[in-house]
Protein backbone atom coordinates (compact mmCIF):
# COMPACT_ATOMS: atom_id res chain seq x y z
CA UNK A 1 0.00 0.00 0.00
CA UNK A 2 2.87 2.11 -0.56
CA UNK A 3 1.57 4.01 -3.40
CA UNK A 4 -0.07 6.79 -1.57
CA UNK A 5 2.91 8.11 -0.70
CA UNK A 6 4.64 8.36 -3.99
CA UNK A 7 5.79 10.89 -5.89
CA UNK A 8 2.41 12.06 -7.37
CA UNK A 9 0.83 13.12 -3.86
CA UNK A 10 3.22 16.38 -3.89
CA UNK A 11 2.86 17.12 -7.07
CA UNK A 12 -1.35 16.69 -6.79
CA UNK A 13 -1.06 19.65 -4.09
CA UNK A 14 0.97 21.94 -6.39
CA UNK A 15 -1.27 21.09 -9.53
CA UNK A 16 -4.40 21.88 -7.11
CA UNK A 17 -3.00 25.76 -6.28
CA UNK A 18 -2.01 25.91 -9.90
CA UNK A 19 -4.90 25.35 -11.33
CA UNK A 20 -6.66 27.55 -8.68
CA UNK A 21 -4.24 30.26 -9.19
CA UNK A 22 -4.33 30.09 -13.46
CA UNK A 23 -7.17 31.73 -13.55
CA UNK A 24 -6.23 34.81 -11.60
CA UNK A 25 -3.12 35.35 -13.70
CA UNK A 26 -5.38 34.53 -16.78
CA UNK A 27 -7.94 37.55 -15.93
CA UNK A 28 -4.90 40.14 -14.85
CA UNK A 29 -2.89 38.90 -18.35
CA UNK A 30 -6.14 39.20 -20.55
CA UNK A 31 -7.44 42.44 -19.70
CA UNK A 32 -4.57 44.39 -19.06
CA UNK A 33 -4.97 46.68 -21.91
CA UNK A 34 -8.50 46.91 -22.56
CA UNK A 35 -10.51 47.39 -19.55
CA UNK A 36 -11.44 51.04 -17.83
CA UNK A 37 -8.33 50.53 -15.80
CA UNK A 38 -6.11 50.94 -18.64
CA UNK A 39 -7.46 53.92 -19.85
CA UNK A 40 -7.81 55.85 -16.64
CA UNK A 41 -4.33 56.32 -16.19
CA UNK A 42 -3.32 57.26 -19.43
CA UNK A 43 -4.40 61.07 -19.55
CA UNK A 44 -1.63 62.09 -16.50
CA UNK A 45 0.44 60.03 -17.66
CA UNK A 46 0.30 61.31 -20.77
CA UNK A 47 0.80 65.12 -19.62
CA UNK A 48 4.43 64.41 -18.27
CA UNK A 49 6.66 63.70 -21.45
CA UNK A 50 9.05 61.31 -19.58
CA UNK A 51 6.12 58.85 -19.17
CA UNK A 52 4.20 59.37 -22.33
CA UNK A 53 6.20 57.08 -24.85
CA UNK A 54 8.04 53.97 -23.66
CA UNK A 55 10.72 52.73 -25.69
CA UNK A 56 10.48 49.92 -28.56
CA UNK A 57 12.63 48.04 -25.75
CA UNK A 58 10.38 48.57 -22.76
CA UNK A 59 7.37 47.60 -25.38
CA UNK A 60 9.61 44.50 -25.97
CA UNK A 61 9.52 43.69 -22.67
CA UNK A 62 5.68 44.06 -21.64
CA UNK A 63 4.98 41.63 -24.63
CA UNK A 64 7.55 39.19 -23.27
CA UNK A 65 6.19 39.35 -19.62
CA UNK A 66 2.84 39.20 -20.87
CA UNK A 67 3.81 35.70 -23.17
CA UNK A 68 5.67 33.91 -20.20
CA UNK A 69 2.93 34.84 -17.72
CA UNK A 70 0.54 33.04 -20.42
CA UNK A 71 2.73 30.59 -20.70
CA UNK A 72 2.44 29.39 -17.49
CA UNK A 73 -1.55 30.02 -17.34
CA UNK A 74 -1.60 27.03 -19.85
CA UNK A 75 0.70 24.20 -18.24
CA UNK A 76 -1.01 20.78 -18.24
CA UNK A 77 -2.29 19.72 -15.04
CA UNK A 78 -2.03 15.89 -15.94
CA UNK A 79 1.78 16.16 -16.28
CA UNK A 80 2.50 14.75 -13.53
CA UNK A 81 6.01 16.21 -11.88
CA UNK A 82 7.25 17.00 -15.08
CA UNK A 83 4.14 19.58 -15.09
CA UNK A 84 5.56 21.01 -11.76
CA UNK A 85 9.11 21.39 -13.24
CA UNK A 86 7.52 23.53 -16.27
CA UNK A 87 5.93 25.47 -13.39
CA UNK A 88 8.98 26.23 -12.16
CA UNK A 89 10.37 26.82 -14.69
CA UNK A 90 7.46 29.37 -16.19
CA UNK A 91 8.11 31.15 -12.78
CA UNK A 92 11.46 31.65 -13.33
CA UNK A 93 11.03 32.95 -17.08
CA UNK A 94 8.53 35.25 -14.92
CA UNK A 95 10.34 36.82 -12.64
CA UNK A 96 13.53 37.16 -15.60
CA UNK A 97 10.89 38.93 -17.69
CA UNK A 98 10.03 41.05 -14.69
CA UNK A 99 13.41 42.03 -13.95
CA UNK A 100 14.35 42.91 -17.87
CA UNK A 101 11.42 45.17 -17.88
CA UNK A 102 12.28 46.68 -14.16
CA UNK A 103 15.22 47.47 -15.82
CA UNK A 104 14.59 49.08 -19.34
CA UNK A 105 11.98 50.83 -17.84
CA UNK A 106 13.66 52.60 -15.47
CA UNK A 107 11.65 54.76 -13.19
CA UNK A 108 8.40 54.43 -15.55
CA UNK A 109 5.97 52.24 -14.09
CA UNK A 110 8.47 51.44 -10.72
CA UNK A 111 6.08 50.67 -8.67
CA UNK A 112 4.25 48.55 -10.44
CA UNK A 113 7.49 46.18 -11.25
CA UNK A 114 8.37 46.85 -7.84
CA UNK A 115 5.27 45.50 -6.50
CA UNK A 116 5.33 42.45 -9.65
CA UNK A 117 9.04 41.43 -8.26
CA UNK A 118 8.00 41.16 -4.59
CA UNK A 119 4.68 39.36 -5.52
CA UNK A 120 6.45 36.73 -7.33
CA UNK A 121 9.34 36.70 -4.63
CA UNK A 122 6.46 35.23 -1.99
CA UNK A 123 5.23 33.07 -4.64
CA UNK A 124 8.84 31.27 -5.62
CA UNK A 125 8.75 31.10 -1.35
CA UNK A 126 5.22 29.51 -1.56
CA UNK A 127 6.57 27.07 -4.30
CA UNK A 128 9.63 26.03 -2.29
CA UNK A 129 7.26 25.94 0.72
CA UNK A 130 4.39 23.20 -1.03
CA UNK A 131 7.18 21.31 -2.53
CA UNK A 132 9.02 20.69 0.21
CA UNK A 133 5.97 20.43 2.70
CA UNK A 134 2.91 20.00 0.26
CA UNK A 135 -0.44 20.65 2.74
CA UNK A 136 -3.45 22.29 2.92
CA UNK A 137 -1.84 25.55 4.26
CA UNK A 138 0.81 25.33 1.94
CA UNK A 139 -1.17 25.21 -1.15
CA UNK A 140 -3.30 28.70 0.49
CA UNK A 141 -0.04 29.99 0.72
CA UNK A 142 0.80 29.25 -3.40
CA UNK A 143 -2.86 30.67 -3.93
CA UNK A 144 -2.43 33.45 -1.95
CA UNK A 145 0.73 34.49 -3.47
CA UNK A 146 -0.34 33.56 -7.33
CA UNK A 147 -3.49 36.41 -6.33
CA UNK A 148 -0.66 38.77 -5.27
CA UNK A 149 1.34 38.19 -8.43
CA UNK A 150 -2.24 38.46 -10.29
CA UNK A 151 -2.94 41.96 -8.56
CA UNK A 152 0.46 43.11 -9.16
CA UNK A 153 0.17 42.18 -13.05
CA UNK A 154 -2.83 43.82 -13.36
CA UNK A 155 -1.70 46.92 -11.77
CA UNK A 156 1.37 46.80 -14.57
CA UNK A 157 -0.59 46.53 -17.54
CA UNK A 158 -3.09 49.08 -16.15
CA UNK A 159 -0.19 51.67 -16.11
CA UNK A 160 0.92 50.84 -19.49
CA UNK A 161 -2.22 50.52 -20.96
CA UNK A 162 -2.54 50.83 -24.74
CA UNK A 163 1.09 52.77 -25.05
CA UNK A 164 2.56 49.30 -25.77
CA UNK A 165 0.62 47.95 -28.29
CA UNK A 166 0.73 44.43 -29.18
CA UNK A 167 0.73 45.57 -32.91
CA UNK A 168 4.27 47.08 -33.50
Amino acid sequence: MRPRVSAAGPARWWLAAVVCGAALLTAACGSGSSGPAASAPSSPASASPSVSAPSAAVCADVAALRTALDKLTHVQAGAGTGAVNEIKADLANIKTAATNLANQAGSQWHAQTSALKSALTSLEAAVKQVTANPSSAAVTSVVTALGQVSTATEQLFAAVGNRCSSGT
